[in-house]
């Protein structure tokens, strides 16, 4: 991941003691591990020529891309969200795996996290079978006891059920809901499916969040790197 901050974390709003040991740590895929948003946007516009509407900037798409299609594409395209639906899963499936990019320094947080035992999962509103292709594109399928995309619970990110589907396929049994599970990801979909759970929700990207972006689903810690992420994540357990 590109960019610094100066410090190791930047709590929001309250100070890195606060932070609970994390038993189990659910990452958001697309920005948060991965770079996906050229791909994304790439779509979004091809799909958008598509069905007649006007196309997105760069920003746009940034700033509108986050819950589930299913949860959106009725509001967007109305009756024909289905035919939406399945002509940006055609593109994207064209393209995704040659243009899937690992963000700086989050493989080495995720081989670190993965040495010192504790259980990660995938929580993601991509499609499942995307989510998980992708996933063992990168050589990852031994990093994640689960990885739960769009589509594979009752309800998707940031309803519980995707949530509380990964926890049931915890190593050792299901894990409940609680603050020793940190939500980590990089969008205000991430916090509030955190805050919804009764997880942690962390916040792990580049830039701090402004004032007014999460509202009443703030997260507890912003790490700006998987450097300072893991970090964070090794003083606590060594804390104990």
């Amino acid at each position: 991941m590109t960019g610094s901050t100066s410090s190791l974390t930047v709590a929001v709003p309250g100070p890195p003691g606060a932070l609970p040991t994390p038993r189990v740590v659910l990452f958001d895929w697309d920005n948060t591990l991965v770079d996906t948003w050229p791909t994304i946007h790439q779509v979004v516009n091809l799909l958008m020529e598509h069905m007649g509407h006007p196309t997105w900037t760069f920003e746009e798409t940034r700033r509108r891309i986050g819950p589930s299609m299913r949860d959106v594409f009725p509001t967007m395209f109305g009756d024909r969200w289905q035919e939406a639906r399945d002509v940006f899963l055609g593109a994207f499936r064209e393209v995704h795996l040659e243009q899937l990019a690992v963000l700086e320094g989050m493989e080495a947080m995720l081989r670190g996290l993965r040495a010192r035992g504790l259980p990660m999962a995938l929580v993601s509103n991509k499609t499942g079978a995307l989510l998980r292709r992708e996933v063992a594109h990168l050589g990852w399928d031994d990093l994640f006891f689960a990885a739960v995309g769009a589509g594979d619970a009752a309800r998707d990110k940031p309803a519980p059920e995707a949530v509380d589907l990964a926890l049931s396929q915890a190593p050792g049994g299901p894990v409940a809901s609680g603050p020793d599970v940190w939500f980590v990801g990089d969008s205000p979909t991430d916090m509030t499916c955190a805050h919804a759970c009764g997880c942690t929700p962390v916040l792990l990207r580049a830039w701090p969040p402004d004032g007014t972006e999460f509202g009443t689903d703030s997260p507890l810690v912003h790490l700006a790197s998987g450097d300072h992420f893991l970090t964070e994540v090794e003083r606590l357990l060594d804390r104990g």
